[in-house]
């Protein structure tokens, strides 16, 4: 059985984490957060300890190992994307490997630095890519690897997924804070591509606004039209009737992939891998981070070239953005 610490304990991802900590039989022993909202703790380790100060966090994990022989295997780290680079190097350097939620960290140069903590403390960052282990992107890997060496796949990529007023008050709608729309829903779609379909080539970015961005991707083995949005408007007609906010749609050569189910144990799947060693690490992490820095620095050229069709959709401005 390994001890765990939670960083973020009062976020919507936390509890994944701690069904994940359980299911592998492991145990959480103290958890952190700014935030005190935090009962879902009851459901898993209602005798884990809390914090909503670092301080007294970090104190208390001291004072662990130096009174109670009590050593902390792994730190899960499910705080706002700005602040994984910071608690991921404090766990390291607290002597534990870091399971840390993507996107690892905003930028592409801060992978090499974390790279130099891992040799120093000799301590692993792990990074939750939990597409890697769905069913059905795992058969698709499959597919490609024994299909045409010189085949190039075209591809469509729509993730739509409705957020409320409430998205551009908090850390999310700030795109210091969470690297903007494309980093904090579309990293792990990114990440999926770039490990089923090889070194991306080409990187366009045709729309990119508060609300919605869309490019081209071009990988060794595909090319890629994506959009993301979290406007509710944007959303197909048939899937609003059907009561839905989301809506999520991968097309290949024309047929559709199916991985709408299987969403379910991804992360204790995850931990799972880790906990054999098997987990990915940030070297695993570093193209998708660099494909997302770059959708958020590059100037949108607009609708020319192969642009996805949803970025026609007129671009709406939040009634927040006005004021």
């Amino acid at each position: 059985m390994k001890n765990f610490t939670l960083i973020g304990a009062a976020g919507y991802i936390a509890p994944r984490h701690m069904k994940a900590i359980k299911d592998t039989n492991n145990q959480l022993i103290a958890a952190l957060d700014t935030f005190d909202s935090v009962g879902i703790i009851d459901s898993y380790f209602p005798n884990a300890d809390f914090f909503v100060e670092f301080e007294r966090f970090d104190r208390h994990i001291e004072k662990l190992k130096y009174e109670q022989n009590k050593h902390i295997d792994y730190t899960s780290i499910c705080t706002p994307n700005y602040l994984h680079d910071a608690h991921i190097r404090m766990a390291l350097r607290r002597d534990s490997d870091a399971i840390c939620e993507k996107p690892l960290v905003l930028n592409p140069w801060n992978i090499d630095k974390l790279s130099k903590v891992e040799e120093e403390t000799e301590k692993r960052i792990w990074n939750i890519l939990q597409l890697r282990v769905h069913p059905s992107i795992i058969a698709l890997k499959k597919k490609i690897e024994d299909g045409p060496k010189d085949k190039i796949y075209d591809v469509d990529l729509t993730y739509l997924t409705s957020r409320g007023h409430w998205y551009y008050t908090s850390w999310k709608g700030d795109v210091s804070k969470s690297g903007g729309i494309a980093t904090n829903i579309g990293v792990h779609f990114y990440d999926m591509l770039s490990w089923v379909f090889g070194t991306v080539k080409k990187n366009v970015v045709h729309v990119h606004t508060h609300d919605r961005a869309a490019g081209y991707l071009e990988f060794e083995k595909a090319r890629v039209r994506w959009f993301l949005s979290i406007n509710y408007d944007v959303i197909p007609e048939p899937i609003k009737e059907k009561g839905q906010r989301t809506f999520r749609s991968i097309i290949i050569e024309g047929e559709e992939l199916e991985f709408s189910s299987g969403f379910t144990d991804l992360h204790t799947k995850s931990y799972e891998e880790i906990l054999k060693g098997n987990g990915y690490g940030i070297k695993e992490t570093l193209q998708a981070i660099e494909i997302v820095h770059n959708i958020r620095h590059e100037d949108p050229v607009g609708l020319k070239g192969d642009y996805h069709p949803y970025a026609k959709n007129q671009l709406t401005k939040h009634p927040f953005l006005l004021k």
